[in-house]
């Protein structure tokens, strides 16, 4: 599998994916605890099934190895051994593979998120006038329903509020783990289950003897695109695809998708007007799906956000603190969040610190992170608290829905607009970071169309290279150590941006199961699923890079600090 370095929509990272890790140290050692010579390297070590579990932990130990931690769901260890010992390791009964884990550990610092008090929601939604009824508006009754919210992330797992039927559509898996039979679609990291719970959970109270849990906008369908595993690498070709494919399956039966929630970013070193994964979302703009971004999680000092927040057309979400109530009179901008410049910033802000939402037993992020575990009021622990720009971005997905089922003709530039002069001003705040203020549904609920929303910026041209847009977040091949860069994709087919920005503008980069020249995906849909396809290893090989062996890297999942989990850190820095 591979190891990649990337950033977070709101920090700076080492080895991961488009992550949102920012405070990152690389770790090693010289020489293992049983006298063998080689450097100690971080892996995953997968079993073949849970009954070979306690044989594979006894390998780990029995080459020098030690082991770090357990991930159940995907009956794997992380662990740390001699570099001399992998090729034992990977030939051990009951093994199913070896794979390098981002060798990447969060650092306390500064902009660390930690903790707060707890809030759901349902209070998230209360406080931004989404449960507001009288003679003036009823934001109470709108749910979403009718509308369609695309999730590119770590997948969505079918957990009692996302698991009713038609809940969830997976579209392709496009991670790597999408090569690992029982994995497809499965959210083994946690982070993709988490931002649905928010977006459109639904359990209501009493349903499967729990006491319920209710998303922004519960009857919102998801449509999930997984590109990141349990450990989070994806290459920026990996989202640039699932965007693309999102845009051309928009108006397929039963999708309608009319919103694209991108909790990541990758710190770009070209201007937005020429970088492909800006291109990208203003593509899909233009096609009619509004698109919301997380700023990042770089804190007040940060000048620059995220890409694709950079590009001016989309919704560029910063994080609020609640301070874990519903009322806004001790709301604040959270520490975390990217402050940006006067030239590029925050739209508006929503609720992003500690902020409870549905938990995946034996992700990464679940046992890794215990104290950040939630029960409900019946004891049940099935919730998990989180921070960040994401959580954000999460907030605002949600409440668009809401704002488009109320008002379906609405186009992207009038839901921005929309919520931009509607929303309510953070008083005493820094008016850079805070963008025009916090959500307000009920408001935007509320008011006229705006007849002169119409954003007149410099049209993007996506001209611009993939290695720029990765910025320093790369994925490694863990057999070879060769970093995935220049202008080829995941499968080493070159890049040729020309072509691709008049196909992705008309919403036509797929043919079939075919992005960019290579297969990446099955065309079948079996109501619930599009099929998956095994990758050819010719394909995976080139002259520079080899894919065969890919681990996906290092979501690190950045900053946790106090049990809370900030979620600024895709491994690498992106997903924030």
């Amino acid at each position: 599998m591979a190891t990649s370095n990337l950033r977070r929509p709101a920090g700076r990272v080492v080895a991961g994916l488009i992550g949102l890790l920012v405070g990152v140290t690389t770790i090693g050692a010289p020489a293992s605890a049983d006298g063998r010579s080689g450097p100690l390297v971080d892996v995953i070590v997968r079993a073949d099934s849970g009954r070979d579990s306690g044989r594979v932990e006894a390998a780990i130990r029995q080459v020098g190895g030690t082991v770090d931690g357990s991930l159940p769901l995907i009956s794997a260890f992380s662990a740390t051994v001699p570099s001399e010992a992998l090729a034992g390791l990977r030939a051990t009964r009951g093994v199913a593979e070896v794979t390098a884990d981002g060798s990447v550990r969060m650092k306390a610092d500064k902009w660390i998120d930690d903790g707060g008090t707890n809030i759901t929601v349902p209070a998230v939604k209360k406080a931004a006038g989404g449960k507001k009824k009288d003679s003036t508006v009823d934001t109470a009754s709108l749910t979403g329903a009718g509308i369609g919210v695309a999730l590119i992330d770590s997948g969505v797992a079918p957990v009692t509020g996302l698991n009713q039927p038609g809940k969830v559509v997976n579209g392709p898996d496009l991670s790597f783990e999408s090569q690992t039979p029982g994995l497809a679609n499965i959210d083994t990291y946690g982070h993709g289950t988490h931002m649905a719970g928010i977006i459109a959970g639904s359990d209501p109270a009493g349903a499967s003897g729990s006491t319920g849990f209710e998303g922004i906008a519960p009857g919102a369908k998801l449509i999930s695109l997984k590109v990141a595993a349990a450990d989070g690498a994806a290459d920026v070709s990996q989202v640039v695809a699932a965007i693309d494919w999102a845009v051309q399956h928009r108006n397929d039966p039963g999708l309608n998708i009319r919103v694209l929630n991108l909790s990541f970013g990758t710190d770009s070193i070209q201007d937005e007007k020429l970088d492909p994964l800006s291109y990208a979302v203003e593509a899909a703009w233009k096609n009619g799906i509004v698109v919301v971004v997380a700023v990042g999680n770089d804190g007040p000092t940060a000048t620059r956000v995220t890409m694709p927040a950079a590009n001016p057309y989309v919704i560029a979400v910063g994080a609020a603190d609640p301070n874990g109530t519903d009322v806004r009179t001790d709301d604040k901008v959270a520490t975390f969040s990217t402050r940006g410049s006067a030239t590029r910033h925050a739209d508006l802000l929503a609720a992003g610190r500690s902020v409870v939402s549905l938990r995946v037993p034996g992700s990464y992020i679940d046992t890794t992170y215990p104290g950040a575990r939630v029960a409900d009021a019946a004891g049940t622990v099935r919730f998990f608290r989180g921070s960040g720009t994401s959580q954000a971005t999460a907030v605002i997905s949600g409440s668009v829905a809401l704002l488009l089922q109320q008002r379906p003709g609405l186009n992207p530039d009038q839901v921005k607009k929309l919520l931009v002069q509607t929303a309510d001003p953070l008083s005493g705040a820094d008016p850079i970071a805070a963008g025009a203020g916090q959500l307000d549904i009920a408001e935007a609920a509320t008011v006229s169309i705006p007849m002169n929303a119409t954003q007149t910026f410099t049209a993007a041209t996506g001209l611009g290279t993939l290695e720029r847009a990765r910025g320093s977040s790369h994925v490694v091949d863990a057999a070879t150590g060769v970093t995935l860069a220049g202008e080829k994709d995941i499968f080493g087919a070159p890049w040729a941006p020309a072509t691709w920005t008049a196909a992705a503008k008309n919403g036509r980069a797929w043919t079939g199961g075919t992005w960019n020249g290579r297969v990446w995906t099955g065309t079948a849909f079996t109501g619930t699923s599009w099929a998956s396809l095994t990758w050819s290893p010719v394909i995976w090989t080139s002259p520079t890079w080899t894919g065969r062996s890919w681990t996906g890297g290092t979501w690190t999942g950045r900053s946790w600090t106090g049990g809370t989990w900030t979620g600024r850190s895709w491994t690498g820095r992106s997903w924030t």
